[in-house]
């Protein structure tokens, strides 16, 4: 009987345990470096306390932990199926938030829409990002059958792909451009012809040069940054040819971000100074969200951060093995591309932090102090853990790895 009850117990973490307990234990960890580096907004910032901000975070981790399992008693059918109408009203949002957006916490882009009537803000740019891949994956899989017309893809796929990257660029580059790279990976994935992929990417090459060209020469594109991306990709530049070491204040200046995240890294050392002891994250700007790992590596060392990384990394194979045990086409394609997502978002995070790639304001999944996509990044490990659910359900109904066209477009 007590067997029983402790199997019943465990299966409340609907689907792989594995990535559950990695998603538990990071999600978890994440408090001890936001109430860290949540002082930085405090005493430097004049923004709330820190007791106040690791609280918002742990609220933040709980209702994601919920909605993750709120998720899992949904059909992922069912929320492929209702992606089109969900990234039509993302849309809608994306264009308010262009006329009425709002900056947060000293951000120079209006990116927060907020809820009327509240005190809370979101970013649409995140739901509409996980949404236009969600319809990626649906469409692609019903659309399998037979070879579409040149219209149908640029009207069903390539529109839509441009559309919000249109509405994302100009206050998100770096989004916008992540919004590309992911789309174009799932297209892969998804078996789209190579002929329509290259087009596609040839397309939005010549339509990134023409919109670099008239934001920098002309003042048609009102309000864009293209002008501080440009400044990011100088500053990245002049740091890797060691400029920081230059008298020039200027390019000090510049380089402020970088020079102490590097710092940070350096001082941790192999075992790091020891929870909360960093002595940098003061001085080190968006400490508590964009250069996080910074003040984690500072922290608890060359040891704490390889630890972390290797969470995510058994985050990540658990997510290629949910995928290539999965049956049904949509569920497999839609897990790789949530990994993807994922991935590239923390990439770009740590490679950040290490000076790698130009400065970008793209938070450590699950860690990084910040409401919006901490939920959305719950709710795609929520939908992969509903996919893996239901491979002993489709193993249990016969459902071999070899699909008829019928049983994928059902699926879908």
């Amino acid at each position: 009987m007590d067997e029983q009850n402790t199997e019943s117990r465990f299966e409340f973490l609907k689907g792989d345990k594995v990535l559950w307990m990695v998603i538990l234990v990071i999600s978890i960890f994440s408090i001890f470096p936001v109430y860290s580096a949540s002082s930085n907004l405090e005493y430097i910032v004049n923004n709330g306390t820190t007791t106040g901000h690791v609280i918002k975070h742990m609220f933040f981790v709980v209702l994601g932990l919920g909605i993750m399992r709120l998720v899992g008693t949904v059909k992922y059918e069912y929320i492929g199926k209702l992606s089109s109408i969900l990234l039509g009203l993302m849309i809608i949002l994306l264009v308010v938030t262009m006329f009425t957006g709002q900056t947060i916490d000293g951000a120079s882009a209006s990116r927060w829409l907020k809820i009327p009537g509240t005190p809370i803000s979101f970013q649409p740019s995140s739901f509409a990002f996980l949404m236009l891949i969600i319809y990626l994956c649906r469409y692609l899989t019903k659309k399998i059958t037979r070879e579409r017309l040149p219209i149908e893809n640029i009207m069903y796929i390539f529109g839509p792909i441009l559309l919000v990257f249109v509405l994302v660029a100009k206050d998100n580059g770096s989004t916008a451009l992540m919004i590309l790279m992911v789309s174009v990976v799932v297209l892969v994935i998804g078996q789209l012809h190579w002929k329509y992929i290259a087009g596609f990417i040839s397309a939005s090459f010549v339509a990134i040069v023409f919109f670099l060209l008239i934001a920098l020469n002309t003042n048609m594109i009102g309000g864009n940054r293209v002008h501080t991306w440009m400044s990011r990709i100088e500053t990245f530049t002049s740091s890797k040819a060691k400029t920081a070491d230059t008298d020039d204040e200027s390019v000090k200046a510049k380089n402020y971000q970088v020079m102490q995240a590097k710092a940070a890294i350096v001082h941790g050392g192999i075992t790091g100074m020891g929870p909360g002891k960093s002595a940098l994250k003061q001085m080190l700007p968006q400490s508590a969200s964009d250069f996080i790992f910074a003040v984690i590596v500072e922290e608890y060392g060359v040891i704490g951060a390889a630890f972390l990384i290797s969470l995510y990394l058994i985050m990540m194979i658990r997510i290629v093995m949910i995928a290539s045990k999965m049956p049904a086409f949509f569920g497999s394609l839609l897990v790789l591309s949530l990994g993807v997502m994922i991935f590239i978002q923390l990439s770009v995070n740590i490679a950040v932090a290490v000076n790698l790639i130009p400065v970008t304001g793209q938070p450590l999944p699950l860690i990084s102090y910040g409401g919006t996509s901490m939920l959305v990044t719950y709710l795609q490990l929520g939908i992969i853990l509903n996919i893996s659910s239901r491979i002993q359900i489709y193993d249990e109904e016969g459902m071999g790895k070899k699909q008829s066209i019928a049983e994928i477009n059902d699926i879908a």
